[in-house]
């Protein structure tokens, strides 16, 4: 099942379903594609417009990176669902002899791992929607600064999100060097990002 292919209510039936998964990962990603898309239109509603013609080649460039970063985001998706469903899946790896054990065991580190690099590149990506929102100040289309200010809400959103995905995984990973070196770099992200987020929205409010 590829979840970004679902329509709107399929994919909130099942996020409303009893499945543990999708769940708050995947709607990290997704709330960082919303910012994305976005801002892509807001872009594509200034491309055109004499009165912006000086901004068109800087808002193309814009808009290009929001269209790979909402590609990057939409497959988070399906990235973190499949991330928890190979956690999920080393609950039922076989435990009755020391290898198996071990063997468990190592395929839980493993797994986790990933369920938390999963989140950290939504993260990242959800700061670089914010970036490209405080790059386009002042330059889009008046009409969509409302539009702006949804983006910069949903990408600290799913910056925000993610962060939890992040730390609920590094909370059962043994290896401290992972631990500290991503948690580290997680906590960074979310601050710059909140930053960012606090500043484009106090602009954005005061510009309406």
């Amino acid at each position: 099942m590829v979840l970004r292919e679902q329509t709107l209510t399929q994919f909130t039936e099942l996020l409303a379903s009893p499945s543990p998964a999708p769940g708050g990962g995947s709607v990290a990603a997704l709330n960082g594609a919303l910012a994305a898309a976005l801002l892509h239109m807001a872009g594509a509603l200034t491309m055109g417009k004499e009165k912006y013609k000086e901004f068109h080649a800087e808002v193309g460039e814009i808009m290009k990176a929001a269209g790979e970063l909402q590609g990057e985001l939409l497959a988070g998706v399906d990235k973190d669902t499949e991330a928890y469903n190979a956690v999920s899946a080393v609950f039922s790896m076989p435990k009755e002899t020391d290898e198996e054990k071990a063997a468990r065991s190592g395929a839980m580190q493993a797994a986790l791992k990933e369920a938390a690099l999963v989140p950290l590149a939504t993260m990242k990506s959800a700061r670089g929607c914010l970036k490209l929102i405080a790059a386009a100040s002042g330059k889009l289309n008046t009409s969509c600064v409302s539009d702006s200010g949804s983006a910069a809400l949903c990408a600290i959103a799913s910056a925000r999100a993610a962060w939890l995905n992040v730390k609920i995984n590094l909370s059962g990973i043994k290896d401290e060097g992972f631990r500290e070196k991503t948690g580290s770099e997680a906590r960074a992200i979310l601050a710059e990002s909140e930053t960012l987020a606090e500043s484009l929205y106090r602009e954005i409010e005061q510009a309406i």
